[in-house]
């Protein structure tokens, strides 16, 4: 929890020392009322990563990106009831099936016609595997996948994971773990069944745009290269592709704000800007 809060005022106070003077129009951060506006016409659903939760992981990239104008949503998938604060680790299918239901609540509160998504991690994972498994390609726009274990990783230890999430969580995550163990690990396991799912054909749908995004220095999801989506019609990136001095690290990839810039520039690449490169954790 420490390093997590220590990465986000590091990236608040450098975006708000970068802002521009007049700031975009605000958008809205679970705000059922929020509506698509004509630039921004399709809200943003944010998927947190393995051990976190909607309000600790991407929940001040959301921030950023309501700051933009868009309508932006997130929910904690994945948890047991026992342990609210410990998302993440049920089977992925069961987690793929709550997330699609979530996407169907955000358009009809909405009145949108399609989303994007945007995950980190195993929610990086799930924007590929809920887009091609659960029957709603129509309804996304854009996929933007942060370090996502597309081809299936050894997590460098999930006792790591862990212990980085810190503090109080650290200890639901450990007595998660002895209850329940974690499906969601085994699945995302190189030759893990969900992963099999996803590499089986196809990742990528007709009409959706897709953006993989991650760094060189990931500890996380190895080797890195796995994270990509090697197909027509998706743009696979390293961090370091822009920003080449950036050590960011996996964790660090949710606060960076040069991983900000990519996301709202995949997002609308239309309007993609230039940026100035910061540093990111390398933890």
């Amino acid at each position: 929890m420490r390093l997590r809060i220590a990465l986000a005022a590091a990236a608040l106070l450098t975006a708000a020392l970068a802002a521009p003077a007049s700031a975009a129009p605000s958008g809205g951060v679970n705000d059922s009322s929020c509506r698509p506006s004509t630039a921004h016409p399709r809200p943003v659903v944010f998927l947190h990563g393995l051990g976190a939760t909607s309000y600790e992981d991407l929940n001040f990239l959301q921030d950023h990106v309501a700051a933009q104008g868009y309508c932006t949503f997130s929910r904690t998938y994945g948890a047991y009831p026992q342990f609210p604060v410990v998302g993440g680790l049920r089977p992925i299918a069961d987690s793929a099936t709550e997330i699609k239901q979530f996407v169907t609540e955000v358009l009809d509160e909405t009145g949108a016609a399609q989303v994007d998504l945007v995950g980190h991690s195993e929610g990086g994972f799930q924007s590929l595997y809920v887009t091609k498994t659960q029957g709603i390609a129509d309804r996304i726009g854009s996929v933007v996948a942060i370090a996502p274990p597309t081809h299936g990783t050894t997590f460098a230890g999930l006792t790591k994971l862990a212990y980085l999430l810190g503090g109080a969580e650290r200890d639901a995550v450990g007595k998660a773990l002895t209850a329940f163990g974690c499906p969601a690990c085994d699945n995302l396991i190189t030759d893990g069944s969900a992963v099999q799912t996803l590499t089986n054909g196809p990742v990528a749908q007709p009409g959706v745009h897709y953006t993989v995004i991650t760094s060189q220095f990931d500890e996380l999801v190895t080797p890195t290269e796995t994270a990509f989506v090697r197909e027509p019609g998706v743009t696979n990136e390293y961090v370091q592709d822009t920003c080449p001095f950036d050590p960011v690290g996996h964790i660090g990839e949710a606060y960076d704000l040069n991983v900000w810039h990519l996301v709202t520039n995949a997002l609308d690449p239309a309007h993609a800007a230039k940026f100035p490169c910061g540093a990111g954790s390398p933890g």
